[in-house]
């Protein structure tokens, strides 16, 4: 995979030059909560090596994607008691492969796709509490 991108926001984030609410990490992955949420516990799991699109990744590692995002889709459904989490796949705002994974809620607003423009403000206290909670169920989830 190629290296870090100087100007890509993901791989300062991986780098730590962008802190956030960090929800799983592994060597090749981490999952984060989005700063600008279309819900409570939205994140963005990435690759920590930059590739454009998921789709440019060798096959074997989007099979590792996607089975630790398995994991953590798990870890939301339990925090968030809702069965409907969208996973979308990324690359457009963000030049660096990521998958979006928003919990969903009968009564959010969305509609039956996630409205980019409905964002949720949540205070930096909350988004600790998420992030706490989703981390905790994450290592409860068999792997």
């Amino acid at each position: 995979m190629p290296s870090p991108s100087a100007d890509c926001v993901f791989c300062d984030i991986v780098a730590g030059r962008n802190p956030h609410e960090i929800i799983y990490e592994d060597a090749e992955f981490l999952g984060f909560l989005d700063r600008y949420p279309l819900n409570p516990g939205h994140t963005q799991f990435i690759p920590k090596q930059h590739v454009r699109w998921v789709w440019d990744m060798e096959k074997q590692e989007i099979g590792f994607l996607f089975m630790k995002v398995q994991r953590v889709v798990k870890a939301l459904q339990k925090v968030f008691n809702t069965e409907w989490v969208i996973a979308d796949t990324g690359g457009i705002g963000v030049a660096h492969a990521h998958v979006h994974l928003v919990p969903r809620f009968e009564d959010d607003g969305h509609g039956e796709l996630p409205d980019p423009k409905i964002l949720r403000e949540i205070p930096e206290n909350e988004m600790e509490d998420i992030a706490r909670r989703i981390r905790a169920e994450i290592e409860r989830t068999p792997v």
